[in-house]
């Protein structure tokens, strides 16, 4: 038992090294992007030149940031699963020492208010439904947003040349992206949830 737990420890541990690193290089790879985009934009003065380049820039950035996103779920909800792991080995630990159980600070439970226990929230306390603006999924889905509705409102003004019809145009894109990437973010891990809890290992 006392190697999977520092197993399951050392594989957060990696977990989350994997979330900061990919977020990190997708916010660079947007901080360049916009270096570029201005320097870009001073040699042109806007013209075609400025708009073909940001056209071809701006998808690749947005995939980049897309598949940063998705993966980033993916990252949360495998966390979600080494802290099941090690609530049920603390279970175990209190099953053989039942005196144990005040010294544990973190939760022995798997049921979602043991989970919570583990990742810091305080006992009995409803999850706040505002707590995901502050994810770093949900960060980068913003990020993401806000790429997309410059490059469709780039495209729009480039069709048209009317900049309100651009700028509606890209708030209508922001706010459907972030209604997708929330949309994925809130099915994919509620799905995940109930299959960790439908596992057939968990104990009776």
């Amino acid at each position: 038992m006392t190697v999977e737990h520092w197993g399951l420890l050392s594989t957060r541990s990696m977990t989350w090294n994997e979330s900061f690193t990919r977020a990190g290089m997708f916010l660079s790879l947007v901080t360049g992007s916009v270096v570029a985009l201005a320097l870009v934009a001073q040699a042109t003065d806007f013209g075609e030149g400025f708009l073909l380049f940001a056209s071809l820039l701006l998808p690749v950035v947005l995939f980049v940031g897309a598949s940063t996103f998705v993966r980033l779920v993916q990252v949360n909800n495998e966390d979600s699963r080494w802290i099941q792991g090690l609530n049920r080995l603390r279970a175990g630990y209190l099953e053989m020492d039942p005196g144990l159980k005040p010294y544990l600070v973190t939760g022995w439970t798997e049921d979602t208010s043991g989970l919570m226990r583990s990742f810091g929230a305080k006992p009995g306390k409803q999850p706040n439904p505002f707590h995901a603006f502050v994810t770093t999924p949900v960060m980068v889905a913003i990020v993401d947003a806000m790429l997309a509705a410059v490059l469709i409102g780039l495209l729009a003004f480039n069709a048209t040349g009317d900049e309100m019809w651009a700028a509606g145009a890209g708030a209508v894109i922001f706010l459907a992206s972030m209604a997708l990437a929330l949309g994925y973010g809130w099915r994919n891990s509620v799905g995940f949830m109930t299959e960790m809890h439908r596992d057939d290992d968990l104990p009776e």
